[in-house]
């Protein structure tokens, strides 16, 4: 998987938002927020994207891990449930 190039990770006030940096990006319609964990897997994927092209669960489960305290079985149940919202809304290419 791979981010999609043009969004960009914004702090509003308490909260995450991912901003769509060019005209086609935008819609206004879907704005998408972030906790700060989905935050924090939406970092750890832009850096994998950027490094290697693209990112693996396992990676964004690693990383999790080590942030948080939390089971591997744990960090992935919620990776999968924000990789599937974060396909639903087009911010990332499988």
């Amino acid at each position: 998987m791979r981010t999609i190039d043009g969004f960009r990770l914004r702090k509003l006030g308490n909260e995450y938002i991912l901003v769509g940096e060019s005209m086609e990006l935008i819609n206004f319609n879907k704005m998408i927020t972030l906790n700060e964990t989905a935050a924090f897997l939406w970092q750890k994927a832009e850096e994998q994207t950027a490094a290697h092209g693209v990112f693996t669960t396992a990676e964004l489960c690693k990383a999790l891990c080590a942030e948080y305290e939390v089971s591997p079985e744990q960090a992935m149940s919620d990776i999968d449930a924000t990789l599937d919202e974060w396909k639903k809304a087009g911010v990332i290419a499988v």
